[in-house]
């Protein structure tokens, strides 16, 4: 049967999920579009401000399509254009040099403290500087680095690009990493080599430009670039802080993946599956601003960097830096398969071992589950490590079943379930279920050790970390623990007229707490300085309003994740539309400091 068939979500026939969200900024400048218009507008700035001696730097994430940029912007007069690619270290250089963070692993390495000088060649950049300095005309610096060449350029362009569409662009080998002429590398090299080295470089550079921006660049669409003034784009991120808002969801096939999200999400039904949805990963979703009648996309991160305090609140900002710490996103394995077996390392582990300062603590969070819908979580009571982990290297090694209904426990979930897996916790969810998954932010730190006998996506298996998984699996949570301690440990908190709120969790060994209302009502919420993320987990639509007026009402829809700034304070969610005079739910997490 289908989702549809063999359950009654009123939610399906008519979906309202908003995949493109958007902010609108309300400023005087104007979306330039067209390579033809982006030239001129960056030539007209530099003739301004630099006359003949223009110097035009267009600074590169990792990622940008080179040939298309400079093929775009080659109608800019100059007398010099200098590529920064050919400044830097050579292949063989950089790969020396970047091997003690990209390590042998297959998927883990290092939190790199390489800088974009690292990457350079210091003669050539010497070179490259005198070159700018002697030019008898406009000059332009292209590539990652561009600002150690030319310090105090006429304009300053940043070519930004989203972490989901780098990712796409490497599955199409259509980019290389950092320095290297790697198109043709495997996806999972690529990705590993950006998530510990490129980006964290490119961000430390992108952090100390962003305040001297003329321009920002989005080239995420190929061949329909947008651009627009970097006050606009600095003024839109801190107008942020001030309303809730959504970033733009990115939704992914996997092994596993079910059918819910087509349904409920309105997504294109020829796919063969949809695994994940990231719905609120703020290092790999987007921002959308509208001007006028025109969009532009730059990454979430950026508000993280250039707001963190206003975004975040002082306190998460004192523990945890510009980094957004909480993660909402879905795992749907409706007419699916089980997620692999799996476990997350302890603080101390990841922190040693990697260079990540905290875990992957989480839960599962059932926002929809058929009859027979189950999870695996922790292990069955009085079972012998020793055996388990035999046997998983026998499955892993001999290619023969692991059998995991003798050592995890299993158990059957339903709609609204709540399921705390702090770290050191073996778990997976099983087929049949729509997880809003709430968790810290380390992203990739998941150590699988048993995946079912199933290929990945790619048709090749995917890793499987049985050694180090042993190491970080707390033996104590078996059947007992599960059901005091992680199972719909629900606690009634407050109640009035026509609302209630209870505790879900996390549990205690976790940063994150999470708070639920019933309500077909207003409920009164306020941020207490601390950023709150919540999920429309009942209901078809709600309005998020301010008491005082301080920000316009904020449309939810059934399954939507929306963020709640700190500096926002007080605010009011009740039903609307549709959902006005029923009751509706929310699930909202936050930081316990």
């Amino acid at each position: 049967m289908t989702i549809r068939e063999n359950q009654k979500n009123k939610y399906c026939n008519t979906p309202n999920y908003d995949k493109f969200p958007f902010t609108s900024i309300d400023t005087e400048e104007k979306i330039v579009k067209s390579w033809e218009s982006i030239a001129q507008t960056i030539g007209d700035l530099a003739a301004k401000k630099g006359g003949d001696k223009a110097v035009i730097v267009i600074e590169t994430y990792q990622g940008v399509m080179d040939n298309e940029l400079i093929a775009g912007l080659s109608s800019i007069g100059h007398t010099a254009f200098i590529n920064t690619a050919e400044l830097f270290l050579s292949e063989d250089k950089i790969r020396e040099i970047t091997y003690k963070d990209i390590t042998d692993d297959r998927i883990f390495g290092f939190m790199t403290r390489l800088k974009i000088d690292d990457f350079m060649n210091a003669d050539k950049l010497a070179a490259a500087r005198q070159h700018v300095e002697k030019a008898d005309g406009p000059v332009i610096v292209y590539g990652t680095g561009a600002s150690r060449v030319a310090a105090n350029p006429s304009v300053l362009v940043y070519a930004d690009m989203t972490r989901w569409e780098i990712q796409l662009r490497m599955r199409a080998n259509k980019v290389a990493n950092l320095g290297l002429s790697n198109f043709e590398d495997a996806f999972s090299e690529q990705y590993k080599r950006g998530f510990f080295l490129d980006w964290r470089v490119c961000d430390r550079l992108k952090k100390e430009l962003m305040h001297s921006w003329d321009f920002v660049l989005d080239t995420n669409i190929e061949n329909d670039p947008r651009m627009l003034a970097g006050s606009a784009i600095e003024q839109g991120l801190k107008d942020l802080t001030k309303r809730p808002f959504r970033v733009v969801p990115f939704f992914d096939p996997g092994p596993w993946g079910g059918q819910w999200m087509k349904d409920v999400c309105d997504l294109d039904k020829e796919q063969e599956n949809f695994a994940w949805c990231f719905d609120c990963v703020p290092e790999e979703n987007s921002l959308t601003f509208k001007v006028g009648e025109d969009t532009i996309q730059v990454p979430s991160i950026n508000l993280v960097f250039d707001q963190p305090k206003g975004l975040m609140g002082t306190p998460v900002y004192s523990r945890f830096g510009d980094e957004f710490p909480i993660r909402f996103d879905f795992l749907d394995t409706m007419e699916g398969g089980n997620l692999s077996l799996q476990v997350h390392p302890t603080t101390e582990f990841i922190r040693e071992e990697f260079g990540i300062p905290y875990t992957q603590d989480e839960s599962y969070y059932m926002l929809d589950a058929i009859e027979g819908a189950d999870v695996y979580i922790g292990l069955k009571n009085g079972i012998d490590p020793k055996e388990m982990i035999s046997d998983l290297h026998r499955a892993q090694n001999e290619g023969v079943n692991f059998d995991a209904e003798k050592y995890i426990n299993r158990l059957p979930v339903k709609k609204h379930d709540h399921i705390l897996i702090p770290n050191g916790t073996v778990h997976c969810s099983g087929e049949g279920g729509m997880v809003l998954e709430i968790s810290a932010t380390p992203y990739i730190f998941t150590f699988k050790l048993w995946d079912w006998g199933r290929l990945g996506m790619d048709g090749k298996p995917r890793p499987i970390n049985i050694e180090r998984g042993e190491k970080v699996i707390d033996w104590t949570r078996d059947e007992d623990f599960v059901k005091k301690e992680l199972f719909n440990v629900i606690e009634p908190v407050a109640e009035g007229e026509g609302w209630r709120e209870e505790r879900t969790g996390l549990h205690r060994n976790e940063f994150i707490e999470t708070r639920r209302h019933w309500f077909s009502t207003s409920v009164h919420h306020d941020t207490n300085g601390i950023v709150n993320v919540l999920n429309l987990i009942e209901g078809r639509e709600a309005i998020v309003e301010s008491p005082t007026g301080a920000f316009e009402p904020f449309v939810v829809h059934y399954a939507e994740t929306f963020i709640v700034p700190a500096e926002v304070g007080a605010y009011t969610i009740r039903p609307y539309g549709e959902s006005e005079g029923k009751e509706i739910a929310t699930l909202k997490a936050y930081v316990r400091v």
